[in-house]
């Protein structure tokens, strides 16, 4: 069952998602290139597009999916987006490179505690760990 809490954390997140996805297509590319570690075999500018572009379709999936089992796969997605993403973040930081404010090495390190708390966000507002649990006490034993 959905509380006004998850609802409105799940349309916050996918709100956010839209603006970040849309961020990463058009005005904030060079930031967002600058978060591409410089290991990924793949030209930083298409890292950035396809990243922009997930970030949008997991937008739409979070404000259009109410209904269980899909609205938690679109959180276990999300969640595991914001895992896939974490090395870039800590490129960043180990790389010192400047980007969104993110000018000093406090900032960036702060920066990498808040990626938890989205991935917990994406499963909690979701419930996916919930769905996933009660599918796993539904299934007959073997």
């Amino acid at each position: 069952m959905r509380s006004a809490l998850t609802t409105t954390g799940q349309l916050l997140l996918g709100a956010l998602l839209l603006v970040t996805g849309t961020a990463h297509l058009t005005f904030a590319r060079t930031e967002f290139r600058a978060q591409v570690p410089t290991w990924v075999p793949l030209d930083p500018g298409v890292v950035v597009i396809a990243s922009g572009l997930a970030e949008l379709l997991l937008a739409v999936a979070l404000l259009s999916t109410w209904k269980q089992p899909w609205r938690s796969v679109a959180g276990a997605l999300t969640a595991a987006f914001f895992v896939a993403i974490l090395p870039g973040n800590i490129a960043q930081f180990t790389e010192h490179r400047d980007a969104f404010g993110l000018d000093t090495d406090a900032a960036r390190a702060v920066r990498l505690l808040f990626q938890p708390l989205l991935v917990l966000w994406a499963l909690a507002t979701t419930d996916a760990i919930g769905t996933l649990r009660k599918r796993r006490n539904d299934e007959p034993a073997r």
